[in-house]
């Protein structure tokens, strides 16, 4: 599966259908982070009784290192903080092959150092760790997040099991490193969990509610907002502060006690953000003004307009892939790929009649569709993603074309849409007025072609 799959994640490989806008978890890619991060001030803000006690368990923990070191115990607690710095089982921040790297030594023990330099730490420890963002450079939210998700590793273990118990992801014993909140230390052992096939590794899942692209206190934050207010005198450069900010500590409390009191306006980031109203507006006027073919690039601002608009007009009924482009006959060919959850009944019956995994959405800037531009699509559902595909053009087939669109259906049962620019008006328009889904036009589309087909 995982060969047939573009940008496949856990679930795809086992063939479980999950749409992520309904699972209490970030459904993980096989081959690629995904660019968000643990923020520990949503766990310290949470509602959820569960996330604040867990919070206060993350900082105990992250304060026993300091007293370790504080105690003479420097490589004890050294090579505890460097085991936590990277957590390459939850999928998450920019790397391009799932595995990062852990801090150095010096970085390590810079952090620690701070339980000795700075009298308030020393008495009584960090509120809120991320602060060590604007006391150590080099520090930042890969790593604040890396941090937290292997200090939590024992919740994010019972928490991955429960999830793939309730969802039916096969689990494999395996072993993995997981922090003891009652040793203080990380210990190997066997626990049955799920893999990724591709390396074999253990996979922890991780709430979406945890999860922004930049943490709530994040050190452009501090010097592009806070500090030129709180302290316009100072005129110097971010290491030379993050160096007064360990000499004068008092100036990292006062930006924690703001983002404290702001903090009714902090929320977790959706892993797919909508475009507004609006802005799908503007863009299919743009579309339509559109001249077809390639001149003046015409062909690729169509490609870019539609693929953003078809992302969130289709959302969260689709979940999006990704775009794609490959050369078929000289051309370049852009299509855009959505994973088919079958979330909705139209979903399920594409995916039954037509075995589509994936859809694929091919994008034609031209004046009329051919023949060729068919046997294009035609070959490439032959490789990959079932049975079923759409053409997004910009004006309705001739009679001849839909002739043979129904003759391929009849020949080879397979089934290709056709979107114009009328119907992606009219998903704009859905989109706008709430009353109706914008798949629906989808769905309209495929019944009339049905039954324009032989019995």
């Amino acid at each position: 599966m995982e060969d047939l799959i573009l940008r496949p994640r856990l679930n795809d490989y086992h063939k479980i259908l999950l749409n992520q806008g309904r699972t209490d978890f970030f459904i993980p890619f096989l081959d690629e982070d995904l660019p968000l991060y643990v923020d520990p001030f949503l766990l310290w803000k949470s509602d959820i009784s569960l996330d604040t006690s867990l919070h206060g368990a993350l900082v105990d923990s992250f304060n026993y290192l300091g007293a370790l070191y504080s105690q003479g115990k420097e490589a004890q607690a050294t090579n505890i903080l460097i085991s936590a710095s990277e957590c390459n089982e939850v999928g998450l921040g920019t790397s391009s092959n799932k595995m990062g790297k852990r801090i150095g030594k010096t970085s390590a023990t810079q952090i620690l150092n701070l339980f000795t330099d700075i009298p308030q730490l020393k008495e009584c420890g960090f509120t809120h760790f991320e602060e060590i963002q604007l006391l150590v450079e080099g520090i930042s939210k890969d790593r604040i997040s890396d941090i937290s998700c292997s200090l939590l590793s024992s919740f994010l273990v019972d928490y991955t099991q429960d999830q793939c118990v309730r969802h039916g992801i096969p689990m494999t014993m395996v072993e993995t490193e997981i922090f003891s909140p009652q040793k203080k230390v990380f210990i190997r052992l066997s626990k049955e969990l799920p893999i990724n096939p591709k390396t074999n590794c253990p996979i922890w899942l991780i709430p979406k509610r945890w999860l922004r692209q930049m943490p709530w206190m994040n050190p452009d934050d501090f010097f592009n907002r806070y500090l030129p207010s709180a302290n316009p005198k100072i005129k110097l450069s971010r290491p030379e502060i993050i160096d007064y900010n360990r000499l004068h500590y008092l100036q990292v409390e006062g930006y924690t006690r703001q983002k404290e009191a702001s903090a009714e306006e902090l929320k977790s980031d959706p892993l797919f953000k909508q475009i507004p109203v609006a802005s799908a507006k503007r863009t299919i006027a743009d579309i339509r003004k559109l001249s077809t073919g390639n001149q003046d690039k015409s062909d690729k601002i169509y490609e870019e307009k539609v693929c953003r608009l078809l992302a969130t007009l289709l959302y969260p009924q689709l979940d999006f892939a990704q775009t794609q482009s490959r050369t078929e006959s000289g051309c370049q060919i852009r299509d855009l790929v959505f994973y088919n959850n079958c979330s909705e009944p139209i979903f399920k019956e594409i995916f039954d009649k037509y075995s589509s995994y994936q859809l694929v959405f091919e994008l034609k800037n031209v004046k009329e569709i051919s023949r060729e531009h068919i046997a294009q699509v035609n070959r490439y559902l032959n490789e990959n993603f079932g049975k079923f595909g759409v053409i997004v053009t910009r004006n309705r087939p001739s009679s001849k074309i839909k002739r043979h669109l129904i003759d391929l259906w009849s020949g080879q049962r397979k089934c290709i849409l056709v979107i114009t620019d009328e119907e992606l008006q009219l998903m704009v328009d859905l989109y706008e007025n709430k009353q109706r889904k914008p798949y629906e036009v989808i769905k309209k589309l495929l019944v009339e072609f049905h039954r324009s087909c032989p019995q």
